[in-house]
């Protein structure tokens, strides 16, 4: 039985945000259309589905490092600062909405706080193990979308140039 290790990232991601938003308990707030993920970035996300992307990458993040707190989910969606000509700093992600993701998913059952050896904070439930075990599943048994194929250029050489003679002019 495959597994979120077994397929692409992106692909999981994709499709556990599918199937996210038929959980009640995940929705976005009203302010999430306008609230930008960092003080780094200079925009909103242009997604109008961003929440749930964001919920499905914080879930595999929770089952790949768990236990994991909201500190280091800041740390891991951080991202660098352009300061124009000065040099670039890095800055964390905000925190409230990770907090409100995670609340999120503990209320949806998905995710849950512990301790374990000294390790404070978030794991994945068995249902919200079997839950993404199910997506895998899903995208295991859909056939793979068919890669590109690398397009290798034939660069012709150039053809060889006469030199016209040179002008009574031009050899003086």
């Amino acid at each position: 039985m495959p597994t979120i290790y077994d397929v692409d990232a992106n692909a999981f991601v994709t499709a556990t945000a599918e199937e996210m938003k038929q959980i009640e308990q995940i929705k976005a707030p009203a302010w999430a259309r306008f609230v930008k993920t960092g003080v780094f970035k200079e925009r909103p996300p242009a997604q109008d589905d961003w929440w749930y992307m964001r919920s499905a990458s914080i879930l595999r993040k929770i089952h790949l490092k768990g236990p994991i707190g909201v500190s280091k989910l800041r740390t891991l969606y951080g991202g660098k600062k352009n300061n124009g000509v000065a040099a670039e700093h890095v800055y964390r992600a905000s925190g409230n909405i990770l907090r409100k993701i995670l609340q999120q998913l503990e209320a949806a059952g998905l995710a849950k706080q512990t301790t374990i050896n000294g390790r404070k904070g978030r794991i994945v439930t068995p249902k919200g193990e079997s839950f993404m075990n199910k997506v895998a599943k899903g995208l295991a048994a859909a056939p793979a979308p068919a890669k590109k194929a690398k397009v290798e250029e034939v660069v012709e050489e150039p053809e060889a140039v006469e030199e016209a003679p040179l002008t009574e002019e031009a050899q003086e």
